[in-house]
């Protein structure tokens, strides 16, 4: 597949991607152009692929590649010092490097932009991501870590926080420059190991930290255990019970009554406060109760205190925007979810949850309706196969998006001088001058 890339060269691992979500196809006649912004065409359809936000271009606009792989235009609008027009570090796909802010108006995402990672006012997050067809279905938090604010406060009202990997092997997390309102140790912590880092959302949902050894990335952290499966969402979507510790999954309705569920009656019936209109709910939803399970996020969750199991049904019944309840006997607490049901784990039988699944025949009338249903080198990469564009400021070039080549072949295919990929800087491609104004890069 077809994609502009920034690649960590001896591990071909791409740091940025533009479009990951949705590549072109790799026989695409592609096109690189700067004038004032990036735009990468589809020549024979005349299509954008990708641009970076419009700019209004002057003489000396250039595109450079820092040493820390951020990829910057700048404008010098007839100054001594450059504009920061645009960056790459403003939209991180799924990976953050150390020195990079990561601050709320940016999410991590996975490669099929289901999961995300968040920052909040005090804490970043794990999500899944509901579709934008969902119509305001809350994300549902599958991992949380508060800020401690042991050497900083973070005052509401101060401003917006943000985080950053930190040289020494740490997340921090500030309000403002000084000492940080959160460190998250990372396994090398203060041992002086001085490399790059990079936090990754991995295509299993975790999140991980990696340290470049020199030969490979080290893991340096990790969110969830991977001995806790149940603790990361299955592939297999909602309405789905993962039983611990094995990881094994069976789907939330699939009895009858008499084995631990109650049969699953139409919303016609069970309830018609939000009608066939759609409402949050989206129309018409089956009721199911079942008894032994319980959100693995709970902690996470809204909750409150209910008389018995019906009181904590009835406050999710009647509310369009509540996709479930679970309650707990034991503790008289009621978990309410605002999400299709998810994360569940099979528990003991003092907890019941009642669920709405929505109805197939309704969900597929509303689709006939609308119509939808620490020291290396980098460089700028078209993800496809290989070929030498220019020996400008940075090539575009075509690879297998998911064949990782040797740092000799990586190293052979740019054109690069064997000058080293001991721990250094990044090589600053702007010493080829950069991208100067209406350069362009074809295939």
């Amino acid at each position: 597949m077809l994609d502009l890339a920034i690649v960590h060269l001896p591990s071909t691992f791409p740091l940025w991607r533009a479009i990951p979500d949705r590549p072109a196809p790799w026989s695409t006649a592609a096109s690189l152009s700067f004038d004032g912004g990036l735009v990468l065409t589809d020549r024979a359809a005349d299509k954008v692929l990708w641009s970076t936000a419009a700019t209004s271009a002057s003489a000396g606009d250039r595109a450079v590649l820092l040493n820390t792989s951020n990829l910057q235009i700048q404008s010098t609008g007839g100054s001594s010092s450059p504009d920061v027009v645009w960056q790459s570090f403003d939209y991180p796909p799924k990976t953050i490097v150390q020195g990079q802010n990561f601050t709320s108006a940016t999410k991590l995402y996975s490669f099929d932009r289901r999961f995300a990672m968040r920052l909040g006012s005090n804490y970043f997050g794990l999500h899944i991501e509901p579709p934008p067809s969902s119509g305001g279905v809350a994300a549902a938090m599958y991992f949380k870590h508060m800020a401690m604010e042991a050497k900083a406060q973070i005052v509401a009202g101060g401003g917006p926080t943000y985080a950053r990997v930190e040289p020494d092997g740490f997340p921090a997390m500030y309000q403002r420059e000084g000492p940080p309102a959160d460190v998250l140790s990372f396994d090398t912590f203060n041992r002086g190991v001085r490399a790059l880092r990079r936090m990754t959302l991995e295509p299993n949902r975790n999140l991980r930290a990696y340290y470049w050894n020199g030969a490979r990335w080290a893991l340096d952290y990790t969110a969830i255990n991977d001995n806790d499966r149940c603790e990361l969402p299955t592939t297999y979507g909602a309405y789905i019970v993962c039983a611990e510790p094995s990881g094994s999954c069976e789907c939330l309705a699939n009895a009858t009554d008499g084995s631990g569920y109650a049969a699953a009656v139409p919303a016609s019936f069970a309830s018609n406060l939000c009608g066939t209109t759609g409402g949050e709910v989206g129309g018409l939803y089956w009721a199911v109760r079942r008894w032994g399970v319980e959100p693995v996020n709970k902690e996470l969750l809204r909750s409150e205190q209910a008389a018995s199991t019906t009181d904590c049904e009835a406050r999710c019944e009647h509310n369009c925007s509540c996709w479930g309840a679970v309650y707990s006997n034991r503790t008289g607490v009621c978990y309410v979810m605002d999400y299709p049901a998810q994360l569940l784990v099979a528990s003991d039988d003092r907890k019941m949850g009642y669920f709405k699944i929505m109805s197939l025949e309704e969900e597929g009338t509303r689709g006939r309706g609308d119509g939808r249903t620490s020291g290396v080198k980098a460089a700028l990469l078209v993800v496809g196969v290989v070929s030498v564009v220019t020996a400008a400021a940075f090539g575009a070039y075509r690879v297998w998006d998911r064949r990782r080549r040797s740092a000799v072949d990586a190293r052979r295919q740019m054109g690069a001088a064997d000058d080293g990929l001991s721990p250094g800087p990044y090589k600053n491609l702007g010493s080829f001058s950069s991208v100067e104004l209406t350069n362009s890069f074809r295939r």
